[in-house]
This record gives C-alpha cells, structure tokens and sequence, in this order.
C-alpha cells in the first residue's frame, strides 16, 4: 500500500531515496517524504502529490546532506492526503523518525492513553501515535531504540512494515515486519531497507526478507540482529541473491510501466513455462507439483483464492481444471473467503493466487486454509514474499517486476502457470491420451509468437478507442474461457480511463444488461471460433438490433462476424482453453489507449496501489 525506503552508510542517503521512491511509487503517490540526518539535524520534508513533487519541494526547502535517511510514498489510510499526514512522523521530542506501511488497529486507544501522558498529535496518522509510543517506552522503561520498539509493537494491534531511527544514536536503523513487506539490502559497510528490492538492485543483489514478526536492528560496522518481536527469539538471517536486473524496473523507452509490460507478454510467458514445457519429451516438468502429486490427485476439490485481476486468473484456471483434468475447482475472492465459514478439509488443496505475493486478504485465506488442514499451494510472482514463504508448496510466474498498477503480464503468466498445472494433471489423471497431451503441449508452446501476432494490432485498437473515448459505459461480454477474460477487459478499463464497465456473461445480457444497449453503447465481444460462436453470433445480433456499437475480437479469417460488428480485432487461432492468453491482449491495449487519450496517468490510477498488504 505505502511505499518505504531507508539508508545507512558511506554515501549521500538523499539520491538513495529519491530514486528508490520514485521505483516504489506504484505503491502508493498520493503523498511523499523524507527524513535526513546530516550529523547534527535531521532535515525533513514532505508534501501532498508526487514524488515529483517532493524532489522540487526538498531542493528549496531542506539541506539534503547526509548519510542517513528514510522516505516513503503514501497510500492514505488513516488521514487524508495532505503535508501534514505524509510520512515520515516525528516524535514529540523531536528525536525519533519513522515511516510506516500498514495499519495500527488500535491506534485511538494508544493515542488516548498518551494524551494523558502529555504527548500531543499534529497529524491524523496512527503512525504518529506509533512512534510516540517508541518514544514512551524508552522514556518509561529506559531501553535503546531497538528493545523500545519490540516492546511497542507488542502492544500495537494491526499490520506494518516500518523503519525507525533515533538521531542520538545515528549509526543504526530499526525494522520491523508484520503482514507488510520489507527487504534489507546488504552493501560493503551499507544497508538499505525498502518495501522490495528495486530501489537497492544497483548497489547490491544481496537481500534479506524480514519474516512476520521478525525485527532488525540494521547498524554499522555490524552484522543485521534479527530477533522475534514477541519473544526475544535470536532469528537468523536468509540472505538471497536478487535475480531482478535494473533493466527491467526502467520503461525502456516506452512511455508508460503499463505499455512495455503488456509488450513484455510473450517473453514473460515463454519465461514461465521455460524449462516446465518440454514438447519434445512430452512431459511437463513442476517441482512443486511433482513432489506433491497425490494431493492433487486425491484432494475432494480445489479451491482458489485470489483478489483483482488474480481472480479472473483463477476464473479461467476453474475451467481449465474442470475441463481438461476433470477435478472440481471453485474460485473464491479472498476477502470473502476469509471471512465466512468455508467448507474446507484436509482432503482439499487451496490455491493462492497474487502478483506482488503480499496481498493481505489471500494470505489471511492461507492462514485460515492451514488451520483446517488443507495442502496450501501459492502461485506468484515475487521470490521471497509473504505467500511464497507461508504456502506449503508452489510455482513462480516469472513475469518479472510489474511496476504499471494495472496488471497485464501477471495475467498471461498466471494463467500460463495454472494450464501447466492442469495440464499435467490431467495427463496423470488419464485424461489425456499422448497424442492429445503432445498437442496441447506443442501449442502451448506457440504462444508466445502468437502473443506477438495479437500485439500486431496496437495500431487498429488505437484507432478504435480514439472512437470511444468519450464512452460513459461499456459492456463486455464473453463465453466459455473467455467469460473471464470479460471481466478482465472491464476491469482495466475501470481501474485506468474511469469509464464505467461491466463484464458478463454473453448469455446473462438478455436477463437484464440489454436494458442499457443503444446506439451510444460500445459492446466488447469476444467471438472466438472456439467454444461456443454460433451462441455468441447470435448474441450480437440481439445487440446489433438495438443500436449498440459492437466491437468483436474474432479469430484470424473470421467471415461471419465481420458483417455485424463496427469493428473487428482479430487474434491467431489455438486451442480453446489458450485463447484467453490472447483475447485480452487487444483488451489490454484498449484500455491503455483510451486512458492516455482521457489524459489519465496510466501508471498510477487515482485511488489505486499495486499491492493491497492492509485490509
């Protein structure tokens, strides 16, 4: 949700963090800051807006020397946007500096129970109130920073990742991790603390990953202390090797996050199955799968849990899995499922589906899955996040860092991942004999290039949403695999031009939808000749006599369609269960296209962050 970055060492923190704010500010940019000790004062500024906008304001307003400093970009939360709520937060004497990522639950009753102490608040932040309570339980209790912190955080309720320093011991900085991400980058006598890894990948590819409720005094000269924030527990740290490159968080050229991503697509997916796929020995290799082969086989059921685009990812997943490996699968919204009762038993396998791996709803779903005796198997994108460690088991997309805020390529190879899964399976199974399985795996195989076919049509999209641009609403429509691929299509026109959209069904629109139809409604139709096109054909008849605009995403040579529909997107033709990997690539585009034309910042839709670590 908030964005945080830290420094200690030999060079100048001010870069440091303006840059690592900037790779971070997908994660929140209603608001930024940053805190700098030069030695004898710490220099603060922090303003509503950009990061942009704190770099112009810091230039005019604050010394930016200093070897030692903290910034975050905000999300809001507790406060509305604005210069005083922004991060970092004094304490009241002036000493202590934190930033936060998360919530403090029980914030009111902390900051009432100060107030009686003498402690006032400028802000409307619970992180205020958080770093007063530091500030008291050194006073009270007369500890060093790190052992006031654990005592804090143990009587704070909630989730955060924070970073905190004391400026009359400036050699060291605190963390502390529960439900929020927070890795530490270890240099040559440096360390750098950051929500993930971009803002640190050029000075080092060294990382630990905080587990939940783990701490870390991070100090000069010294090796990272982490111990347990309940109990005092020595924990030892894992120090990865960072497979990102800085290459890969720069736009290359491109002049939004959300383009090159959706460009990355075949290149992301053939990164997935990469060394899983191999056609030519007909089989499908995934150690996760492989070393837990009788869950699957013998589990009741499959569930999925997921939030967002990941949803829709395990929307088609249930049809794959149902379809091609005959085992049932129902798909849950994370937040829903966690807080309900759910039928669910030791003889059933959870899939948990996320980009970022963070996502607070899915891992509560975990936790909740776990408790009941579930095989827990997590499908995600970053390498040492919260769901990659708390499942029992599973696979990495390999998309590579999705910085845009509307997923694109965390979609593809997800659903890359799932088909995989469901593919090998269904072979164990018996569901497919050889020459099925080999053909299957020698399209899967063709996807890529076909990916790269479907991007072809940028140029006509654009065309098209310079049309519809100033549409109100939308309707899309699909069925089969691609009823999800619906849904997804409304969602990114949602999350990034503001234009309402709604996905259904195609069958759904005469039990109610087709109320909205008229001349100034643009209709997206997905009308592949897999599954069920003559249905679909008949549907935009319906609609195409009520006036509505029809815009149909059909199979290369379709001749049917393109007598009906204003405009006609073509995709290569491929096995059905596959044709989600292409039919919401121009749906993609689409919506990118008609967001720039709206003047809408593509990157960072208002309201929105990439990843949801707080409920």
């Amino acid at each position: 949700m908030c964005g945080i970055v830290g420094y200690i060492g030999h060079r100048d923190a001010y870069p440091i963090i303006i840059k690592g704010l900037q790779r971070l500010e997908y994660r929140g940019y209603d608001s930024a800051g940053i805190a700098l000790y030069d030695g004898s004062h710490i220099n603060l500024s922090k303003t509503k807006g950009k990061v942009t906008d704190l770099e112009n304001k810091s230039k005019s307003s604050i010394s930016m020397s200093g070897n030692l400093g903290i910034g975050h970009t905000r999300w809001a939360t507790h406060g509305v946007p604005n210069d005083v709520n922004s991060h970092p937060h004094y304490s009241n004497s002036g000493d202590l500096v934190i930033i936060h990522n998360g919530i403090i639950e029980n914030y009111e009753s902390l900051k009432k129970e100060l107030g009686k102490r003498g402690y006032s608040f400028t802000s409307d932040t619970d992180t205020e109130v958080l770093v007063n309570l530091i500030e008291e339980v050194q006073k009270s209790e007369g500890v060093l920073l790190g052992q006031a912190v654990q005592i804090a955080l143990n009587q704070a309720v909630g989730a955060y990742a924070i970073a905190v320093f004391d400026k009359k011991k400036p050699d060291e900085i605190v963390v502390a991790k529960l439900g929020s991400p927070l890795a530490i980058g270890i240099g040559e006598n440096e360390f750098f603390v950051a929500s993930d890894a971009s803002p640190f990948i050029e000075f080092t590819n060294n990382a630990v990953y905080l587990e939940d409720g783990e701490m870390a005094i991070v100090r000069l000269g010294k090796e990272i202390k982490l111990r347990k924030i309940q109990n005092d527990a020595i924990a030892y740290p894992n120090i990865l090797e960072l497979q990102m490159n800085l290459e890969e968080i720069e736009k290359g050229g491109y002049d939004h996050f959300m383009l090159k991503e959706i460009y990355e697509q075949p290149r992301a997916i053939l990164d997935t199955y990469r060394g899983r796929l191999l056609p030519d020995q007909g089989i499908i290799k995934m150690t996760g799968i492989d070393q837990n082969l009788e869950k699957f086989l013998n589990a009741n059921k499959i569930i999925i849990v997921a939030c967002g685009t990941s949803w829709h990812a395990g929307l088609v997943a249930e049809y794959i899995f149902e379809d091609l490996a005959r085992i049932p699968v129902e798909v849950e919204y994370a937040s829903e499922f966690r807080y309900r009762n759910p039928v669910i038993t030791e003889k059933d396998v959870l899939i948990a589906i996320s980009q970022s791996g963070e996502t607070a709803d899915t891992l509560a779903a975990i936790k909740m899955a776990k408790e009941k005796g579930a095989f827990v198997y997590g499908v995600c994108n970053v390498v040492g996040s919260s769901i990659s460690r708390e499942t029992d088991s599973g696979t990495y997309t390999h998309a590579g860092p999705e910085i845009g805020v509307a997923s694109t390529k965390a979609f593809t190879t997800q659903i890359t991942v799932l088909t995989l899964m469901a593919l090998k399976l269904a072979k164990e199974k018996g569901e497919f004999s050889e020459s099925r399985f080999h053909e299957y795996l020698t399209e899967l195989e063709t996807i890529p290039a076909k990916v790269e076919k479907a991007l072809e049509s940028n140029t006509l999209v654009e065309i098209i949403a310079d049309v519809y641009k100033h549409s109100t609403n939308c309707l899309y429509l699909g069925r089969g695999y691609n009823f999800p691929v619906a849904l997804e299509g409304a969602l990114k026109l949602k999350e990034i031009s503001y234009i309402h959209a709604e996905g259904y069904p195609a069958a759904e629109m005469k039990h109610g939808p087709i109320a909205l139809i008229d001349e100034q409604m643009p209709v997206i139709v997905i009308a592949t000749k897999k599954g069920h096109y003559e249905k679909v054909v008949s549907n935009i008849q319906e609609i195409k006599s009520r006036k509505g605009k029809i815009i149909a995403i059909v199979t290369e040579g379709d001749e049917q369609v393109v007598d009906l529909a204003d405009h006609v997107i073509e995709v290569p033709e491929t096995i059905e269960s596959f044709t989600p990997l292409l039919t919401t690539i121009p749906l993609q585009l689409l919506s990118y296209h008609i967001a720039v034309m709206r003047d809408c910042n593509v990157d960072q839709p208002r309201n929105l962050a990439k990843s949801v670590t707080v409920e």
